[in-house]
C-alpha cells in the first residue's frame, strides 16, 4: 500500500535534488544534496531526511497535498532537512519539492511563529478541510508541544469521539535524552499515552528512515484519518545505523508495528534476555552489545507504540518463552512509555505462558523533572542504564528496585 517502484523512487530522487544551474547554492547544502541522491542511486544508507523528502515526494506526484509547519521547518531545527534553499548571491528563495514534475500534488512548507497553541489550532482546522494533503506540523523540540496542550486535549485527541470529525494531523515531535537539558528533551510521550483511547490516535517513535518513510504515507492512503504524533530523532538523524536500503522503500514494503534484527536459528538459541525499547535508545542499547559482542542479548524495538501490537509481540515472544524480558527506557519511571506497556507486555506474556511473570524495568528512577541540567550526571546515568540492560544479572536488577542498596547497585537517577 506505501511501497513504491523502484525506478520511480530513483525518478523522484533526481529531481528533487536537481538545482537549476543559474542558483547558488551553499556549498554545504550541495554536498548533502549529492550525498542523497547517491545514497538512492546506490540503495544503501538512506538517512532519515532523505526518506522524509521521498515520502513527501511520493505523496506529491501521486496528487495529494503536502503542508509542513512548525518554527525552523525550512531548514529543519537540527540543520537535517533543508527543504527550503537560499541563493548565496540574491538570497533568492527556492524550494525543490513545490515544482519538481509538471503536475504534482501542492507542497507548503512554513516557518511559523512562536506560538505553538495558535499554529497547531490552526493546522488542526486545516486538516478537516482538506483531508487529500499531509498536514504535519513540527516542535522545534517535543517539549514545546507542551504550549499546545489545549488543542491536543480538546481537539486532537478528543474530536472524533465528541464531534465525529476525522483529522490526518501528523505531529514531529523531537525527543531523546541527550544532555540538553529540561527543556530539549522530552516530548511527554507519557501524556500522550494516558490520552490513547477508542483508537483515538496513532503514537509512534521510529527508528528506520524506511519505517518513517511508510508511516507518513499510510496517513494519506487509508480510507479514514486519525491523528498521528511521531516522536522524532535529534542526534540520531546522523547516526551511522540509522539509515535503510532501498529495499524497504519498495517491492511491497510496508510499515512494521515492531522491529527486530534478523538473526540464524544458531544465535537465536544463544538468547537468554529480551530488551523491548522504543526509539534512539536503541542504537546505544546495540552499539553497546556488539562492543561487549555478546550473543544473548536481543532487542525488540517498538515502533508504534498506540495502538499497541499485542499481536505481534505474542509471535515474538513465542520464540522466546524461557528468556528474561526487559522494558528498557531513558526517561524516568513515571515518563516515557512504562507506564503504558507494562501491563499490555504483561498480559501478552500470561497468554503464552512464559516463565517470566512481570516484565522487569530498567531506566532512571521516578523525577520531577524530565532530564537533569548536568551534563556529566546525564552520560553517568545514560553508561549505567546501558550497562544495566546488558551485562546485569537479574538478580541485581531486582534488587535495585526492592530498595536493598540504591547506592550499592548504582539506581539511575536524575
Amino acid at each position: 500500500m506505501t511501497a513504491v517502484k523502484e525506478n520511480e523512487l530513483q525518478e523522484i530522487a533526481k529531481a528533487i535534488h536537481l538545482i537549476p544551474t543559474d542558483f547558488n547554492i551553499h556549498k554545504k547544502i550541495k554536498k548533502v544534496y549529492e550525498e542523497r541522491q547517491s545514497s538512492i542511486h546506490e540503495g544503501k544508507a538512506i538517512d532519515w531526511s532523505t526518506a522524509e523528502a521521498l515520502a513527501f515526494a511520493t505523496l506529491l506526484k501521486e496528487g495529494y497535498g503536502v503542508r509542513l509547519s512548525g518554527q525552523d521547518t525550512g531548514r529543519g531545527t537540527f540543520s537535517q532537512r533543508h527543504a527550503v534553499l537560499y541563493d548565496q548571491t540574491n538570497e533568492k528563495r527556492f524550494v525543490p519539492l513545490r515544482h519538481f514534475i509538471k503536475q504534482q500534488g501542492y507542497f507548503e512548507i512554513i516557518d511559523s511563529f512562536l506560538s505553538e497553541y495558535g499554529v497547531l489550532g490552526f493546522e488542526y482546522g486545516y486538516s478537516q478541510s482538506d483531508p487529500k494533503t499531509l498536514v504535519v506540523w513540527e516542535a522545534q523540540f517535543g517539549d514545546f508541544a507542551n504550549g499546545a496542550q489545549t488543542i491536543i486535549d480538546q481537539f486532537i485527541t478528543t474530536g472524533e469521539r465528541k464531534w465525529l470529525r476525522m483529522s490526518g494531523l501528523t505531529l514531529l515531535l523531537p525527543h531523546g535524552h541527550e544532555g540538553q537539558g529540561p527543556e530539549h528533551t522530552s516530548s511527554r510521550l507519557e501524556r500522550f499515552l494516558q490520552m490513547c483511547a477508542e483508537d483515538n490516535i496513532q503514537v509512534a517513535n521510529c527508528t528506520s528512515p524506511a519505517n518513517y518513510f511508510h508511516i507518513l504515507r499510510r496517513q494519506l492512503h487509508r480510507k479514514f484519518r486519525k491523528p498521528l504524533v511521531i516522536l522524532t530523532p535529534k542526534s540520531t538523524l546522523r547516526h551511522k545505523k540509522n539509515v535503510s536500503s532501498i529495499d524497504y522503500f519498495i517491492n511491497g514494503s510496508t510499515f512494521h508495528r515492531v522491529l527486530r534484527n534478523e538473526i540464524t536459528k544458531e544465535k537465536e538459541k544463544k538468547i537468554n534476555r529480551i530488551i523491548i525499547c522504543s526509539g534512539k535508545l536503541y542504537f546505544e542499547l546495540q552499539d553497546h552489545i556488539e562492543q561487549l559482542q555478546k550473543e544473548n542479548v536481543f532487542i525488540l524495538r517498538l515502533e508504534q507504540i498506540y495502538p499497541f501490537p499485542y499481536d505481534v509481540f505474542s509471535k515474538e515472544f513465542k520464540r522466546f518463552v524461557e528468556c528474561e524480558i526487559i522494558w528498557c527506557q531513558e526517561e524516568p519511571k513515571n515518563m516515557g512509555a512504562y507506564g503504558f506497556v507494562k501491563r499490555r507486555i504483561e498480559s501478552v506474556m500470561k497468554e503464552i505462558n512464559m516463565k517470566q511473570e512481570k516484565l522487569l524495568y530498567i531506566g532512571r528512577r521516578a523525577a520531577a523533572s524530565p532530564a537533569t541540567g548536568v551534563f556529566d550526571r546525564h552520560l553517568a546515568n545514560q553508561k549505567n542504564i546501558l550497562r544495566l540492560a546488558v551485562e546485569a544479572e537479574k538478580k541485581e536488577i531486582l534488587n535495585m528496585w526492592s530498595g536493598v542498596s540504591l547506592v550499592k547497585y548504582q539506581l539511575p537517577i536524575e
